[in-house]
């Protein structure tokens, strides 16, 4: 019997295994993803320290008609997740109320505090820290009017340890060089974070995992069972695998594994899209920009420019809507971004359950079964602390009460 089995290998599992390896040994990762292809990999590479507000809020609520796909905007209702989105919608509006929203806030916030610290000791300890920079991310506007709006919005908005200011002369002469667009305004976040590569940091980050004496085994967890009060994990080999540590990090595979030991889980497949090319003339150096208008963030990494957004709100298989990396290339050839070639095409699933707050905490229904899930937009930010706190749960026997799954019933 193994000591610790962490189900899931993203940005999370992989910080889970990688800090209970050093302080415990003898852990495996169940993935089968190789390489890995989910929201780990497919995200803006962005450390998003600013996002301190949970998204489940009254603000969001009554933009959102403004927001739909539909009129130019990223967010997405298909017809085809109607049974998926309406019961989400439900528990997000009362997720949304001031009291619950609050307390929400005060919990993510203290998250958040610790992101950064959290993400260069990682970093260190892998021996890469040219992995992160930290010098920030822009977010501009096309139009006077959105300009306006845009800046008095990010004042009004609690943005936690994060900095800004209003664009430099410099700075907008380096964020309008990018764009045959006008830009006429935008703010520069001096102090949130970038990955330079997602596929590089989880293909280290799993190499120190296994230089450490891990153990990665590329197989798919299909269940949970419980036997004499302990939690055991079923593959998809036919292998019941027991250890005297079991958790559960497999993002959107999560539900499943949880509620088929009676958890409520009632999380929704979010999906985004990117493209990327690997020929492109962003400047190197250059941090991420967003482009608030379309709601598109666009980030130079080692291997290619990317440009991703939407948040389609349906179910976790359902198939991808071309119309969704057409609407991004047509963005990047209006822009005049330098993106060179047929870009690649990506979809993936960002966890998200109603409070946009994670899962984490130690289960009451077996006593050696942990879980740490539902990041939403926040996984790769929170990865590195996530790992730390479940590695720190772990030992001690108690988890943080705010992220109890149990909130949902």
């Amino acid at each position: 019997m193994s000591k610790v089995i962490v189900v899931g290998g993203g940005i999370v599992g992989l910080s889970v295994a990688y800090e209970l390896q050093k302080r415990r040994g003898d852990v495996i990762v169940l993935d089968p993803d190789t390489p890995r292809t989910g929201a780990s990999y497919g995200n803006a590479g962005h450390i998003a320290i600013e996002q301190v507000e949970p998204l489940a809020s009254w603000g969001l609520i009554r933009s959102a008609y403004r927001r739909w796909f539909a009129r130019g905007g990223a967010l997405s209702f298909p017809v085809s997740g109607f049974t998926a989105w309406l019961p989400f919608g439900l528990r997000l509006m009362a997720a949304a109320a001031p009291a619950r929203f609050n307390r929400g806030k005060a919990a993510l916030s203290a998250l958040m505090q610790e992101a950064m610290p959290a993400w260069r000791r990682l970093v260190a300890d892998l021996g890469a820290p040219d992995l992160i920079r930290d010098d920030g991310h822009y977010v501009v506007w096309e139009s006077e009017s959105s300009a306006q709006a845009g800046l008095a919005a990010w004042l009004d908005t609690d943005t936690g340890t994060a900095r800004f200011h209003s664009l430099t002369g410099g700075e907008m002469a380096a964020v309008s060089a990018l764009t045959g667009k006008k830009i006429y305004g935008g703010v520069r976040f001096e102090n949130t974070g970038q990955v330079v590569d997602n596929r590089r940091l989880l293909e280290r980050l799993e190499a120190a995992f296994v230089e450490a004496g891990g153990q990665v085994v590329r197989q798919k967890a299909v269940a949970l069972t419980l036997r004499d009060g302990q939690a055991q994990v079923q593959t998809d080999d036919g292998v019941m695998r027991a250890a005297e540590t079991v958790i559960v990090c497999a993002g959107a595979r999560s539900k499943p594994l949880m509620e088929g030991i009676g958890y409520k889980v009632p999380m929704i497949a979010e999906r985004g899209y990117h493209i990327q090319s690997a020929q492109h003339g962003w400047p190197e150096g250059m941090p991420p920009v967003v482009f608030e208008d379309r709601s598109m963030i666009v980030t130079g990494f080692e291997g290619g420019l990317r440009a991703g957004s939407f948040v389609e709100l349906n179910q976790p298989d359902a198939a991808p809507d071309a119309r969704k990396w057409r609407r991004l290339k047509a963005h990047v050839a209006d822009l005049g971004l330098p993106m060179q070639g047929e870009p690649a095409q990506w979809m993936g699933i960002r966890p998200t359950l109603p409070d946009y707050l994670p899962a984490i905490g130690r289960s009451d229904k077996a006593s050696n079964l942990y879980y740490a899930f539902g990041h939403q937009h926040l996984g790769l930010t929170l990865g590195p602390v996530t790992g730390e706190i479940v590695a720190d749960m772990v030992d001690s026997g108690t988890g943080p009460q705010a992220f109890d799954i149990k909130r949902f019933g």
